[in-house]
């Protein structure tokens, strides 16, 4: 099978998994904190921890970006250290950004959370329903992996997911691809940008591009508003 191929055909066994038997909580749990922890050595420093058949670290360009920051030192910094046993959990369940920060930031600045919730929601739901060369794909499984393996990486989990879906539609060099625009957009090469989903259209992997940046936003989102919500009260 193709790589496109295999994975439709992996989208679609997991639509019939899901409808045959449903996994546990305590097994949606343990596959979480195992994705969690995996996520922390997908990349260090810009160099892939996992056994790729390439290397990026030639096609790695040292980028001057402290024109665009105040702090040249700021930067990102996984969530928890590698090693640990019990790395911190944000559980969306207790803080949602429907039910908790959407109504906060409209009090804090008025209307931006409607913007804000617009934005989210036509990226997330934004689709073709095509995959390359196939039409009317029902791409949601695909879209919702995406958006919840950047919230994972920032150690938020949602009880209602099962993350097993997560290892069975994102490929490694893909991984490596979330995780080095996300955290470290300045060390994205196109070789890496090639190195997955070879037969998509463009505007299919900009899309992704998408998924990532608003995930990533929310994310952040979610972190600062409880805590002033936490403040508050």
């Amino acid at each position: 099978l193709s790589e496109l191929e295999a994975l439709m055909e992996r989208m679609k066994r997991l639509q019939e998994d899901k409808e045959d038997d449903e996994a546990s909580q305590e097994e949606m749990a343990t596959r979480f904190e195992k994705e969690k922890k995996e996520s922390l050595l997908v990349i260090s420093g810009g160099i892939c921890a996992f056994p790729v058949p390439f290397s990026f670290d030639d096609e790695i360009v040292s980028t001057d970006v402290s024109r665009y920051i105040e702090d040249p030192g700021f930067g990102y910094k996984d969530f928890a250290r590698r090693g640990e046993d019990h790395l911190p959990t944000f559980r969306a369940q207790d803080y949602t950004w429907e039910n908790h920060g959407f109504s906060l930031v409209n009090r804090l600045y008025s209307d931006i959370g409607h913007l804000l919730d617009e934005k989210f929601r036509m990226v997330y739901n934004l689709t073709y329903n095509t995959m390359a060369t196939h039409e009317d794909v029902d791409t949601t499984t695909l879209r919702r992996a995406l958006f919840n393996y950047v919230h994972c990486m920032y150690g938020i989990r949602y009880d209602d997911y099962d993350y097993g879906e997560v290892n069975q539609l994102l490929e490694r060099s893909l991984k490596v691809y979330i995780k080095t625009v996300t955290c470290y957009p300045e060390r994205t090469t196109k070789r890496m940008y090639d190195s997955y989903w070879r037969q998509f259209k463009h505007s299919e992997k900009v899309h992704v591009n998408l998924l990532l940046m608003e995930a990533r936003m929310q994310a952040e989102l979610l972190y600062a508003l409880r805590a002033i919500t936490r403040h508050l009260t």
